[in-house]
């Protein structure tokens, strides 16, 4: 079968201190970190088996703190931009690494999710960063949390950015906290498709991709349906894809986040972005 895997182990220590991250400024213990590569080494051991199995698996990095600061991160996208069974691998990175490793890495199978968070780096070694990889030749999008203390740092990245390069922006939306209508075309100029993340959409009961052909893969093996969906269906390690895979319809009344709402058929967001689903990256630009 065809399969997406979000993959989350323990790491939760980061480098930024984003006031809008529960992670930010975290600090792994050493048991904590060998726990989350030994998680990891025991992930890869895994899927390097599931070609001879007849599955192709496209891989999503998504932890809770910042995964290319460790070296099995690093040496895990390689090593999976190398295998056959592979459609793609993606990362969740603020891009605060050196970039020289990438050099390794198959192009065709990488691409890179890369947050840009406005008061911990300077706009130009962000630019300068992911010029690195635009001219590397990896795809990847870039993307910034609209919290209007950003909006201005937002639109100046546009500006020095290539225009070819997707900027998309994140609706904040904690605390019930909502735009004005003249806030929403201002992100709107900056991100053309900003409004398909605005609304939390209505998805109880409705028929969602996730636990059939999408799962949310934690260290420990165990799987969820969802991220949002506490209820755990099985186990990667002891279940496989075939024991796991079920039609789930959405347990959940609302579903406002991309990595969720984007596997829910209806919205027919493939179509908008094909390929780049994972990454963030539409097939086309305004």
């Amino acid at each position: 079968m065809k399969a997406v895997l979000y993959y989350r182990g323990t790491l939760s220590s980061c480098n930024y201190d984003c006031p809008y991250c529960p992670f930010s400024k975290h600090i792994d213990s050493k048991e904590t970190l060998a726990r989350d590569r030994s998680q990891l080494e025991k992930f890869m051991s895994w899927v390097r088996v599931q070609g001879k199995l007849g599955h192709r698996l496209s891989v999503f990095f998504n932890p809770y703190g910042e995964a290319l600061l460790h070296r099995w991160y690093r040496e895990a996208m390689i090593e999976l931009s190398g295998m056959k069974h592979i459609d793609k691998i993606t990362v969740q990175t603020n891009l605060s690494v050196k970039l020289d490793w990438t050099s390794q890495l198959n192009p065709e199978k990488v691409s890179f999710w890369a947050s840009y968070h406005p008061g911990q780096t300077e706009e130009s070694r962000f630019v300068a960063q992911c010029m690195e990889l635009y001219n590397r030749g990896l795809r990847f999008s870039v993307g910034s949390v609209g919290v209007r203390s950003a909006f201005e740092p937002i639109d100046s990245l546009r500006r020095a950015l290539p225009e070819d390069v997707y900027l998309w922006i994140n609706a904040f939306k904690d605390n019930g906290n909502r735009y004005t209508v003249e806030e929403i075309d201002l992100l709107a100029s900056i991100d053309p498709y900003f409004r398909w993340n605005i609304p939390d959409y209505e998805s109880l009961g409705k028929s969602c991709q996730t636990g059939s052909q999408v799962f949310y893969v934690q260290g420990s093996g165990q799987v969820k349906r969802c991220y949002q969906d506490r209820k755990v269906i099985g186990n990667l390690y002891r279940d496989g894809l075939e024991g796991l895979s079920q039609e789930r319809a959405c347990g959940m009344g609302k579903c406002g986040c991309y990595i969720g709402y984007i596997h829910m058929p209806e919205l027919q967001l493939d179509n908008l972005y094909g390929e780049g689903l994972l990454e963030r990256n539409p097939q086309l630009l305004p």
